[in-house]
């Protein structure tokens, strides 16, 4: 299993720190292992995140497998509703 999570080291908007920091912090707390690719330091995993999610995505995005999962906000509904494993495709 590769779960990677597409975040931005360099930027300016605390929503989205915050949002990429909920995101790790929920899926070290579950003990569900994931890769960090920083869309800014990385060509190569913009790219990857632009191909997955949408020309238009801004991260945090999450991938597992090459198939995309879903934005922040599906991740943060997946919890609500106790649906992360099956948001994350882990069944």
């Amino acid at each position: 299993m590769s779960l990677t999570v597409y975040v931005s080291s360099v930027s300016s908007s605390t929503e989205l720190k915050k949002h990429q920091q909920k995101i790790l912090m929920v899926l070290d707390g579950k003990n569900i292992p994931y890769n960090v690719a920083d869309i800014s330091s990385s060509e190569e995993a913009k790219t990857e995140m632009k191909h997955a999610a949408g020309i238009d995505a801004h991260p945090p995005q999450i991938v597992k497998d090459g198939i995309y999962c879903g934005d922040y906000f599906a991740f943060d509904e997946a919890v609500e509703s106790d649906e992360l494993n099956e948001f994350l495709k882990l069944s």
